[in-house]
């Protein structure tokens, strides 16, 4: 399996408002529930009205489409890191899932999993 490393920093933010996001941006995920409204993006792409944030976030994801029907995928990564105490913020598309760790983890958690058989670009 390849996994992709994404090319920029990345956050973690909460945000008051929906209006506050940027939807022409290249990279970002909303998580929206009756309690808050998250936002993973850019780093530099961050709102200015952000409520919270947690920055130094680094990324990478599983290359291709992945079938609903597979199973584990997800967890077998986040076991390899677990293993290796390091922490994840998974967040999932329609297609495939993007694995964050913190940025001095980042190195580690890449080497861990080239250990463990995974292809890493």
């Amino acid at each position: 399996m390849i996994l992709k490393k994404l090319p920029y920093d990345l956050t973690v933010c909460k945000l008051a408002k929906a209006a506050d996001i940027d939807l022409n941006k290249d990279f970002y995920f909303i998580g929206k529930t009756k309690d808050e409204l998250s936002l993973v993006c850019k780093t530099e792409d961050v709102p200015a009205s952000t409520l919270e944030r947690d920055d130094g976030w680094r990324g990478f994801y599983i290359d291709g489409v992945l079938d609903f029907s597979l199973i584990g995928i997800l967890s077998k990564i986040s076991a390899v890191l677990a293993d290796n105490k390091i922490g994840i913020f998974a967040v999932s598309t329609y297609n495939t899932d993007y694995i964050l760790v913190k940025e001095e983890n980042f190195t580690r958690a890449l080497l861990a999993l080239e250990d463990a058989g995974y292809e890493i670009e």
